[in-house]
């Protein structure tokens, strides 16, 4: 088979190395694609968020037999939809579905109606009647731009003042452009052990019939060590979360994840593909903080690499709704990835700085924001790389990671320093 993933980030070339241990792939292909994506698959220089341009690839390009949609922009605007209308076979959800993580406050209603546990929330149009809540509720609190904002309309407000300078940044100021027209304001969740909670992302493969977890893994959202400054699309992740047992597994299947399948179901939005469950163990139980729909990025670096089973098969199986009839299985031992950003992200930073890479044996270099000039290798957007290393644990895994992290550099490269340590006492 000949598979086309769409994207051309870190989490589309992890996609593609788990995908190349594929005995039943003949050819892979990427669109659009990155410098590391450029070494195992051929790069298909088409915009994917112009869905007639990718239907008239895909018409002229018979030979492709599966195409795997996974950023969430094309999947919000109707991309499946589109290949499926012209007969193309792929993984991930339609329009109708992806709309769980289109908006916060589709998925927030949905949760309150199905009564799947998640924070106490209310939706605004009106920053005026917005900014009498917040003051009403005071904080913390938090605020969420409705729409797709690459990760970071999430406002974690531990003052008033914040909170008001929060909302006026995302419902006046634009600063998530459209995302912003609608606010979600939340509770501030208070962990089990932790202020303000134990973050844990479950992705999960699902044919809107049979939901099958995967490992899990913990995100760092925050720019800085620490869980300092702002949020990002994710500075690194680790897995298996150090507080996640079978029991905990088992309430969560039973409490979120099959009802969120069958709510989808009874709205007519049937879910078949990748759906992320970010959840915190807070002291009421696990709690839905927010859905995706597609697989995460950092969390498929450290996810993907510990699947025995072909990843090709369980797409299949997703897209047949055959997902009960296949058995999905995992190595032993952790994954860290340390994500190498541009000086400045997630504002402003410079692209062009030339990329030098020395003894990075024994880790795979996930690219993102990657590109080659001039027969050179440079940065070429905010997340430049991932530094994924396996070990027999969390620790074994970072200390691997960070040794090669050392090899790396170009011109006002940053990163965190504590990637895998959070949540370690369990």
């Amino acid at each position: 088979m000949n598979v086309l993933v769409i994207g051309n980030g870190g989490r589309e070339h992890a996609i593609l190395l788990a995908l190349k241990k594929s005995k039943r792939i003949e050819k892979l292909y990427c669109m659009k694609g990155n410098a590391g994506t450029a070494e195992i698959a051929e790069n298909v220089d088409v915009d994917y968020m112009d869905i007639a341009a990718v239907i008239s690839y895909a018409t002229a390009h018979p030979e492709i037999d599966y195409y795997v949609v996974t950023p969430d922009d094309p999947l919000a605007i109707g991309l499946v939809d589109a290949l499926e209308g012209i007969g193309k076979r792929c993984f991930g959800p339609r329009k109708a579905a992806a709309q769980i993580e289109a908006s916060k406050a589709f998925a927030k209603q949905l949760m309150k109606k199905y009564k799947i546990p998640t924070a106490e929330s209310e939706t605004f149009s009106d920053y005026e009647q917005a900014l009498a809540y917040v003051r009403k509720k005071g904080a913390p609190i938090v605020l969420k731009a409705d729409g797709l904002a690459l990760g970071k309309g999430v406002l974690v407000c531990e003052t008033l003042e914040q909170a008001e300078a929060g909302l006026k940044e995302i419902m006046l100021d634009k600063a998530f452009g459209s995302a912003g027209n609608k606010v979600v304001i939340e509770e501030f969740l208070r962990g089990l052990k932790y202020i303000p909670g134990e973050e844990v992302s479950v992705l999960a493969f699902t044919d809107g019939k049979a939901i099958v977890p995967m490992i899990t893994s913990c995100d760092h959202k925050r720019a800085h060590d620490g869980d300092k400054g702002l949020n990002t699309g994710g500075m690194g992740t680790f897995s298996p979360c150090p507080f996640w047992n079978k029991k905990l597994e088992k309430q969560v299947l039973k409490k979120i994840m099959i009802p969120t399948v069958k709510a989808m179901n009874k709205e007519g939005r049937k879910f078949k593909g990748c759906l992320y469950f970010g959840l915190m163990r807070t002291d009421k139980g696990m709690k839905v903080v927010e859905y995706n729909s597609r697989f995460g990025d950092p969390e498929t670096q450290v996810v993907l690499p510990m699947l025995k089973t072909d990843l090709l098969d369980i797409f299949e199986a997703v897209t047949e709704e055959k997902l009960s009839d296949i058995k999905i299985e995992w190595e032993d031992g952790a994954c860290v990835c340390v994500v190498l950003a541009s000086g400045g992200y997630p504002e402003s930073y410079k692209k062009g700085k030339e990329i030098t890479i020395g003894d990075t044996d024994g880790v795979t270099l996930v690219h993102a924001g990657t590109a080659i000039k001039d027969g050179k290798l440079v940065t070429n957007g905010g997340r430049v790389m991932g530094v994924v290393a396996r070990g027999k644990d969390v620790e074994k895994a970072r200390e691997k990671a960070y040794s090669a992290v050392k090899n790396i550099e170009w011109e006002n490269m940053q990163y965190r320093t504590d990637i895998g340590i959070k949540y370690r006492e369990g």
